[in-house]
């Protein structure tokens, strides 16, 4: 009991917490969303026809996005979810995969089962060499 009445152990304690609870805040604030790299996307793409949506807004889309993604801005997704195939995977991306990931959580949530967040979001796609399409 003595430990804890130390303040240098009890500062040490609350460090350790904190630092665990940092840790785990990525996953918690994911949701139930699930994660694919950049290989496993275009898997999905090729081989279940899966769709890529750009969650960016529409200056940013224009400016290179996956080949052949469709541009659908976070704030429109609940209006155009009519537009999304539910029997198909969905891979959704962003800048750096943190707002995809809360978006594919949410789909998830209402139905659409096969719905991913890309991992690394556009980065993780061009960091991984793979091709930019410019939009007009």
């Amino acid at each position: 009991m003595n430990f804890f009445l130390e303040q240098t152990n009890l500062i040490l304690a609350f460090t350790a917490v904190a630092s665990g609870i940092m840790l785990l805040l990525p996953t918690i604030l994911k949701g139930n969303a699930k994660t694919v790299g950049v290989s496993q996307a275009v898997q999905l793409a090729n081989q279940k026809d899966g769709i890529f949506v750009d969650v960016r807004s529409h200056d940013l889309f224009k400016t290179g996005s996956v080949p052949q993604a469709r541009n659908i801005p976070a704030a429109d997704i609940q209006a155009k979810l009519g537009s999304l195939p539910k029997d198909k995977p969905i891979i959704v991306f962003c800048d750096q995969g943190r707002e995809s990931a809360r978006i594919a959580g949410t789909l998830r949530k209402q139905g659409y089962a096969q719905a991913v967040s890309l991992e690394g979001g556009l980065r993780g796609w061009v960091q991984a060499g793979m091709p930019l399409s410019k939009k007009h």
